[in-house]
């Protein structure tokens, strides 16, 4: 097993790297830059004339190396990463790259984790509810649930739920984690329970877009496996119908869905993005978006590489499960 982990380590880092060259022109490749945005900035608000501010701009590009080409900055940037771990400066926030990914990267993956299992659990209790109580009013009712889970856009819900909180609830604390008086208070479960308070809406959207897939694959699994020879010889054998599901059928359906958590931890990543920036938390999302708009490309092509990084560690754990849970694949030695 752990030559496998090192062999797809190793298999991951060429597909880093081109990664890396290809998000790093394409945030380049809009016209303009960050000090595009401080021109801007002195002339709208600080009443700069054109040509103090296109001065001004040029010596910024200068100063941070922005006049050079395209590959010359990339090539600088992915050296620093290289060699000393250093993700470049960020020019919005006056501040390495690496202490915004450190302040902003936990959250973003807590809650996509939190997300996740939640989604997971549900998802995977959903469906063996919808595929034994088949073509009932609970199958039914599933199924609507499902459909609505992959169709409604994330971003939507998150508008409706942001509307309802500020316009009808009149709730005020939005876009944080914490009220004013537990941001500097020491963990109690006082203070989680206020985390919770101000993040539900994120976890909710994110739970009912993954669990929406997870309910559909686990239903059309478990209902071929429970026709199968073998849960048939089970039942002939007089074990009870409880036991011939969750011992026989539940384990070989979960397969595809272990498979699919290759994929799922970047996509609740990405839910959760969708939302935070629509209630703008302090994570990843916003961070992205503002970025790319004032020309910040340090900071953008850092979280998009870190997001790629994601899916290949969503991959590789998803493989390690599968070795955990098919004998088949340990006695064959795949991994």
């Amino acid at each position: 097993m752990l030559r496998f982990v090192l062999f797809r380590i190793l298999n991951a880092i060429p597909i880093l790297f081109l990664l890396s060259v290809v998000t790093f022109l394409i945030i380049q490749a809009p016209p303009g830059d960050y000090a595009d945005y401080i021109a801007a900035q002195m002339i709208n608000l600080g009443g700069a004339s054109p040509e103090l501010a296109q001065a001004q701009a040029d010596a910024y590009r200068l100063e941070h190396g922005l006049n050079e080409p395209i590959l010359i900055q990339y090539f600088h940037w992915m050296w620093g990463i290289l060699t000393q771990f250093d993700f470049g400066h960020s020019f919005y926030y006056n501040r390495p790259v690496g202490d915004i990914v450190a302040s902003r990267l936990p959250p973003t993956i807590a809650i996509a984790l939190v997300s996740h299992i939640l989604a997971t659990l549900l998802g995977v209790s959903l469906g063996i509810l919808a595929a034994t109580r088949q073509y009932t009013w609970i199958d039914t009712a599933l199924g609507i649930l499902s459909f609505l889970g992959m169709t409604i856009p994330r971003f939507l819900l998150a508008l409706i739920i942001l509307y309802l909180l500020v316009f009808q609830l009149k709730v005020s604390e939005v876009g944080m984690f914490y009220s004013p008086r537990y941001s500097g208070a020491e963990w109690s479960w006082a203070k989680l329970g206020n985390l919770i308070y101000h993040i539900w809406p994120v976890i909710a959207i994110a739970v009912f877009g993954g669990l929406a897939y997870q309910v559909r694959v686990m239903r059309g699994n478990l209902l071929d496996v429970l026709n199968a020879q073998y849960v048939e010889t089970a039942r002939a054998k007089g074990m009870s119908e409880n036991a011939v599901i969750m011992k026989h059928a539940v384990p070989n359906a979960l397969h595809p869905l272990v498979a699919f958590q290759g994929v799922a931890l970047p996509y609740m990543l990405t839910g959760e993005i969708e939302v935070a920036i629509i209630f703008g938390l302090a994570t990843v999302g916003p961070a992205i978006v503002g970025s790319m708009s004032v020309g910040d490309v340090y900071v953008s092509a850092t979280f998009m590489l870190v997001l790629a990084a994601t899916l290949i560690i969503g991959n590789i754990i998803a493989d390690l499960l599968l070795f955990a849970l098919d004998p088949r694949i340990r006695q064959s030695g795949a991994l």
